[in-house]
């Protein structure tokens, strides 16, 4: 697949940069470069996205940054039995909890929940970070919802990273989904609570807070270029008046 000019391969995180050392350097920039194309992708064109991490594990399959990429390409194309594949793969080669949570949602995206919710039992969770753990949570909390059962999706969300004022990476994914969970048990307006509080911790715009919160609140949003065309419509269907009209 083509690489673009731009694209040194020098843009890879330095941990990633250090496991390709491995390799020849011609096939280590290749590989690298490859990888830089999924990053570039992942999130506007996750198919395109993949076929780059299929040629960087074709290259290079026995890293484990690789197999990581591989997984989570197929991921975001929702191809999750390969995805889960790929993260077994690189987890036994780093020997890293931290893939876990991710794996857990494949199970999910397998129709699987009930597995997601054993993985969220395991004894790996307590080798995560607070972010990977906050992730187990989610995740679980899906798996729950996925069987139906939204009171205990609700409990599972209520926790001290959800209690806390303050503002981590975490925290407005955290607060989305409690408010959403509460809005599909009918709690609405607690609902709406969680969801002016996601909007306060969503600095970067990672959900659609605002507007649900707007949803809720009743108002509607008016493309303005769209009602500019409707009253140009309009005004070019008035009749207009010819010159020289008798009094």
């Amino acid at each position: 697949m083509p690489i673009p000019e731009d694209v040194t391969g020098d843009e890879i995180d330095k941990d990633v940069r250090q496991e390709l050392q491995s390799l020849p350097k011609t096939l280590a920039e290749d590989v690298a470069k490859n990888l830089v194309m999924v990053a570039r992708l992942i999130d506007e064109d996750p198919e395109g996205a993949y076929g780059y991490s299929k040629v960087a594990l074709r290259l290079a399959s026995r890293v484990a940054a690789v197999r990581e990429a591989a997984g989570f390409a197929a991921y975001a194309s929702q191809k999750y039995s390969e995805a889960l594949a790929e993260f077994r793969a690189a987890r036994r080669m780093s020997g890293s909890a931290d893939l876990w949570p991710v794996m857990a949602d494949c199970e999910r995206g397998l129709g699987r929940p009930e597995k997601a919710l054993d993985m969220a039992g395991a004894s790996e969770v307590h080798k995560l970070d607070k972010a990977g753990q906050v992730e187990m949570r989610l995740v679980a909390a899906g798996a729950r919802r996925d069987m139906g059962q939204l009171d205990a999706a609700i409990v599972t969300l209520q926790s001290p990273e959800l209690a806390s004022n303050s503002v981590q990476p975490w925290t407005a994914r955290l607060r989305y989904a409690y408010a959403d969970a509460l809005l599909a048990a009918g709690r609405q307006a607690e609902a709406r609570e969680w969801f002016a509080k996601a909007v306060e911790a969503d600095r970067d715009g990672s959900t659609d807070a605002s507007d649900r919160l707007a949803e809720l609140d009743g108002v509607e949003f008016v493309d303005a270029l769209d009602e500019s065309e409707s009253e140009s419509e309009g005004a070019s269907e008035e009749p207009s008046q010819e010159d020289g009209d008798e009094d």
